[in-house]
This record gives C-alpha cells, structure tokens and sequence, in this order.
C-alpha cells in the first residue's frame, strides 16, 4: 500500500467461480499504471501530494507539455495522497501493486447519462389514480406547492429533471482478482459509469483501518 488510489478505465462486466464453485459478477477495471509528474510539498505547495497523469492525447497544448517534462503525453492528470509514507520520484511508474486480492476499493466514476427524465422515473413517484376517467394522470407530478403560503416552487422541489452524469462512488467493493501483466482489476460487482468511461480506484477507508489494526 503506497499511493491511495490509481486512475483506470471501466472495460465492462463479466462472471468469475471462486474455488468453491460460487459465481460472482465482477467489474473489469483497466487500472494505471500511472506516471508520476510532480511532487507536491508542504513547504512549497501548502500540502504533500503525489500528481500522476494516465491516458494519452494526440496534442497537449505547450503549457503541458513543458510540465511533462518529456514524460510522454497525458490525458488527465489526478492527485492522490501517499500511504505509509511511501515516497516517490517524477517519472516513477505506478501499477497495482498497491491492491492485494481481497483488500477492499472505493470507485469514482461519472454515471451514465439518462437524459430528461419524468418524476415517476427519477424520483420513483407513484403516480396518479388509475381509475374514473384518469387518462392523463397515471405520471403526472401531482402538487408542487401551495399557491397562497409560501406562493412559490421552493429549491429543491422534486420535479422532472436531467437524469445520470453524475459523480458517484460505489464504496467497499472486494478485489477478487487481478492480472499485473494486463493491468486488470476484478471488482465483485458494479463500477459506476459506461463502458470505457475514466474511474478512480482508492484504496477504501475501511481497508485503511483494517491495514492499521494489523500494524
């Protein structure tokens, strides 16, 4: 355990047996490996933390490519915090050899987008009565507000809305296996975000206070 996460791709889902015989939904995460860029301190920056860019692009502008430093061309670039006071150097190459199989994860991921979406659909509302001439009730939001007090939709009103693109983190999921070689995670269940969509795999809080029980 060195860097508290890794930036990855989701590859899609499939189904593994444990040595029991037990099948298991697992999420295919593409994880690093990524590159160290810059060094973040508390006497320079105000803080200590790790930048590491993953993912390439065909025409980074000047700016980044100076600060590259001839490191290649990245996509994204994420801080992460280190772990166990493991410290490294620009250029290092980060993997996962900071899981284990059977330690616990915490994914980031931008959910799928569901475009405009109904009350019944988002905010799992009933809907109208189904019955005595009801034709054009059986989604409708009903009342959003009484008219005479306080004479107004108030913020944050449950209405119809933009559904999905949105931010979530899918916590505590188990590390069931991985391929080095490959650079694979096998997360047992699901990992927000579409297909080939960017994540971030942390080390998970509760995996954090079981490594410090150990110690």
């Amino acid at each position: 355990m060195a860097l508290e996460g890794l930036i990855g791709k989701k590859l899609g889902m499939t189904q593994i047996f444990d040595d029991r015989g037990v099948v298991h939904s697992v999420t295919v995460v593409e994880a690093g490996p990524v590159t160290v860029t810059q060094i973040k301190t508390a006497t320079k920056e105000g803080y200590d933390a790790v930048q590491v860019a993953y993912g390439e692009k065909k025409k980074p502008n000047k700016p980044m490519r100076g600060h590259f430093k001839k490191l290649g061309d990245f996509r994204m670039l994420k801080e992460f915090k280190t772990l166990d006071g493991v410290e490294y150097a620009i250029g290092d190459k980060v993997g996962l050899e900071i899981f284990s199989e059977g330690d616990l994860v915490d994914v980031q991921g931008t959910s799928r987008g569901r475009g405009f979406a109904g009350g019944v659909r988002l905010h799992h509302f009933r809907g109208g009565p189904k019955t005595h001439g009801q034709s054009d009730r059986h989604r409708a939001p009903g009342s959003i507000g009484a008219g005479t007090t306080p004479g107004r939709v108030l913020k944050g009103q449950k209405m119809a809305a933009h559904m999905g693109s949105e931010y979530v983190t899918a916590k505590n999921l188990k590390v069931l296996a991985k391929d080095e070689a490959k650079g694979l995670l096998l997360l047992e269940g699901a990992v927000p975000g579409a297909t080939n969509g960017t994540v971030t795999v942390y080390v998970a809080q509760k995996q954090r206070k079981i490594a410090k029980k150990k110690k």
